[in-house]
Order: C-alpha cells, then sequence, then structure tokens
C-alpha cells in the first residue's frame, strides 16, 4: 500500500519522474547539509573554551604575586623601620674583613699586636654594604680541578709577584695568562707534601699516612697554611684539614687555601682565643709558620693544648730546630729547654724528632695535671669552656673535667662517628627494628 506523500508526488511529477529532477534534489540535498555543516561549527567554535595555560606558568606566577603580597605587607608592618637593601660597598672596601680594621683598632687603643687581633666592637656602627667582587672574578672550577688550578684573577697575586718570588716560582706555575696551576709535589721543605705527610704518619708510628684515620686522626688545624698544598693532601685522604692564619692585604693564604675549596679562617696567635671550642682537633700542625711558641709565658701554646683533643699531635717543623756544627748535643738541649719545660707542664711528650720536625703527643690521662708538681700553670675554673669565642688568651689548662674528653685512639675507626661520640655532642642516633615479616 503507497502512502499518501508518494501519491501526492506522483500526481505532481508523474508516476515516474524524470531523471534530471532527481538529479536537481540530490544537489540542494547536499547543498543544504553543506550550509548546516559550516554554522554549526562556526557554532561549536564559539563556545569551544579556551585551551589552558601551562601549569608551570601559573604556578610561577602565583609564586610572584605571593612574594609581592608579602613584602607590601612587610613594609606595611614595619612603617617607618622598613629595612632598606644592601648596596654595594665602594671600591675603597674591596679588601673589607668584618671586624677587621688595624687604623680604627690602633685609635681605639689597642697596641702590642693587639691592634691585629678582630675587634667588633670597635666597627660595630659602621654602614653595612655588600663587598664587590675582584673586577675580573670568575667562578672556581669543580672539585678536584679547581683544588690544583684557580684563576689569577680570583686572588691578590700578579704574575709579576710571582716571577719576583724565587721559592714561590718553584712552588706555583702559570698554565696560562688566566690560571695559576700548583703542582703536586710542590717542594714543600722536604721533597714533597706528599713525602712530609708521610714522613710524619712514620714518626707517630704509621706505616703510611693514608693510616691517618686508623689512629685517630680526622681534623687538622693548619697553622700559616702558605698555599694550602699540605691542607690538600690531607683532604685526598678523607681528613678535613682547617687553615687559619694572619690577614695579609697581598697574596693572602686565606684568600689561597678558600680558591682552593680548602676551609680557612683569618685568625692570629696574638692576644685572644681562636673560634674554635675546646677539644677540637685531633692535629695541629706549624710548619714555618713564624709563631715564637714559648713567648709570653708559653700563652700560645697553652691555646695549642685547648683545642687539641686528648692523645692528639702538635706537629711543629722549624729551621730553627734544624741545627749544625760541633757540640750539637749542647746546642740541640739549649734550644729545646724551653719547649721541654713547657711540654712537660702541659702534659705533653716528644713523641719524635727528625731533621726539622718535632712531634709532641698530648697526655690522655686528665688525672696527668693533678699529679703535677708545683705547677706555674693551674687548671682553669670550671665553666670556662662555656665561654663565647674570641675571648682573651688565659693562662690555664682547659677540657680536663669535660666529657668530651675522649681519647682519639679510642674512637670507632674511620670517617663516620660512633652513636657514643654523638651522644657526647647532644646528638643521637637512631636505629630502626623491624620485625621478621612486617615491611
Amino acid at each position: 500500500m503507497r502512502s499518501f506523500w508518494f501519491n501526492k508526488l506522483s500526481v505532481i511529477f508523474g508516476p515516474r519522474p524524470p531523471v534530471s529532477w532527481l538529479l536537481l534534489c540530490l544537489v540542494s540535498l547536499l547543498a543544504l547539509i553543506a550550509v548546516l555543516g559550516s554554522s554549526s561549527s562556526n557554532a561549536f567554535d564559539s563556545v569551544t573554551p579556551t585551551p589552558v595555560p601551562d601549569i608551570y606558568l601559573n604556578y610561577r606566577r602565583l609564586k610572584e604575586q605571593a612574594a609581592v603580597d608579602y613584602l607590601e605587607l612587610r613594609s606595611l608592618s614595619l612603617g617607618a623601620s622598613r629595612q632598606r637593601e644592601l648596596g654595594l660597598c665602594g671600591k675603597e672596601r674591596e679588601n673589607y674583613v668584618p671586624c677587621y680594621n688595624v687604623s680604627a683598632n690602633l685609635l681605639a687603643g689597642f697596641k702590642d699586636g693587639e691592634e691585629f687581633d678582630r675587634h667588633c666592637e670597635v666597627l660595630r656602627d659602621r654602614n653595612r654594604c655588600l663587598v664587590r667582587s675582584p673586577k675580573d672574578y670568575k667562578s672556581p672550577l669543580r672539585w678536584p680541578a679547581g683544588r690544583d688550578v684557580i684563576w689569577s684573577g680570583n686572588v691578590k697575586i700578579t704574575k709579576d709577584q710571582f716571577l719576583s718570588s724565587g721559592s714561590m716560582t718553584k712552588r706555583l706555575m702559570l698554565l696560562e695568562e688566566n690560571q695559576i696551576a700548583f703542582h703536586s709535589e710542590d717542594g714543600l721543605i722536604f721533597d714533597g707534601v706528599k713525602d712530609y705527610s708521610r714522613q710524619i704518619a712514620e714518626m707517630i708510628g704509621l706505616g703510611s699516612d693514608s693510616d691517618f684515620l686508623q689512629a685517630g686522626v680526622r681534623t687538622v688545624l693548619d697553622i700559616g697554611c702558605g698555599f694550602g698544598s699540605f691542607g690538600a693532601h690531607l683532604v685526598s685522604l678523607k681528613l678535613m684539614a682547617v687553615c687559619i692564619a694572619a690577614y695579609e692585604a697581598t697574596g693572602s693564604q686565606v684568600q689561597l687555601a678558600l680558591e682552593r675549596g680548602l676551609p680557612a679562617i683569618i685568625g692570629s696567635f696574638i692576644s685572644r682565643q681562636l673560634p674554635y671550642p675546646s677539644l677540637s682537633f685531633d692535629m695541629v700542625h706549624c710548619a714555618q709558620c713564624g709563631i715564637v711558641w714559648d713567648k709570653k709565658d708559653g700563652i700560645l701554646l697553652i691555646e695549642v693544648d685547648r683545642v687539641l683533643k686528648p692523645g692528639g699531635y702538635f706537629v711543629l717543623t722549624s729551621p730553627s730546630g734544624k741545627l749544625h756544627g760541633t757540640a750539637v748535643g749542647k746546642r740541640k738541649r739549649n734550644v729545646l729547654t724551653p719547649m721541654e719545660e713547657l711540654t712537660q707542664e702541659i702534659c705533653w711528650s716528644l713523641l719524635a724528632q727528625q731533621d726539622e720536625t718535632f712531634i709532641w703527643q698530648k697526655t690522655v690521662d686528665s688525672d696527668c695535671y693533678a699529679s703535677r708538681k708545683q705547677s706555674a700553670i693551674p687548671l682553669c675554673k670550671e665553666g670556662h669552656d662555656v665561654q663565647s669565642y674570641y675571648q682573651p688568651l688565659v693562662s690555664c689548662i682547659s677540657g680536663t673535667s669535660s666529657k668530651r674528653w675522649i681519647p682519639i685512639q679510642n674512637r670507632s675507626a674511620g670517617s663516620q662517628l660512633s652513636a657514643s661520640e654523638l651522644e657526647v655532642h647532644g646528638k643521637y642516633s637512631f636505629i630502626m627494628i623491624c620485625k621478621p615479616g612486617v615491611k
């Protein structure tokens, strides 16, 4: 049965419509579909959401906005007392060292060597600023290359100064115009740093300097470290070597050591204690450091005893100890008598002597000081060790009643501290114990 609409079309177009009419209807239908598709596509595009911006960029914007908001709130809370940003110092303060100014110290009345110490109270009210880096300063080379090669523009030593120093040119070599290289064998006192270090190890009864850690030697205070070559060698043995030297406007030993990536600090044995707690170092080393240890009634040697741990070593290498000519024994006795008297007073024993090098060892028995007869060097009062740094030098022996009085030979081998050693310093190690079958 034919539908009503089919009968209508049959009446209009006849029982069999022409082919041209069918083609015309087909073309009209396709055109209608194209028009409707384009319009719907435009409408869809108009409602499509915008692309999501990158999350990282949004996070950065939020972070920057939070910082701006914080600074605005901080400025409102501070009001008139708002802190200003530090500016750059002038060229006249290029060699500025905090709390160190010889001229200001002299004007303040310091003398007899105290003007060369650091006095923060003299410079307390000075304007603060950021010290400029040298004009040609470059970032140091990465370790370990930076240990042996530094940029010449980073230190206050010119090429002419290198060439004019006969002893220095034997130890330093200019690779290029802008670099300074340190020889691995820099001729320090003996045939080289490695031979010198090995000699010290043999003098204290070790087979090699690689056995320092097994003997309890981990930390070394190097006084007057020169170019830092001895400290650099000790670092290669996994020891912590700290350089301390007096301030020098040109060619600072501290500056050279820092550029080589070695710990260093400006300090001098004059009138104040070193900025280290008592019983801090396993070895104190002085190679031609220019200090007369027996002057001022031995107060400088007492300061070494303060920072030296029980059983630790004091290594002194000085040309004044090398004797020539006849009557060597008598002359040697005259030279060592002041040091022998002082070392006996502070319970040190002369462990070994070879050529220009002398090694003393500090006692491990704190009762040694009480057994002395009429000693001129008393024990310090209780609580002396808790004083702040840069205190005046004292003529008393400290650390004997401290819980940190632990002989270096009794500590755990290696570079790791044991649980009992950490506890002495107020630190505690935690060990997690898991039951079998529990993850």
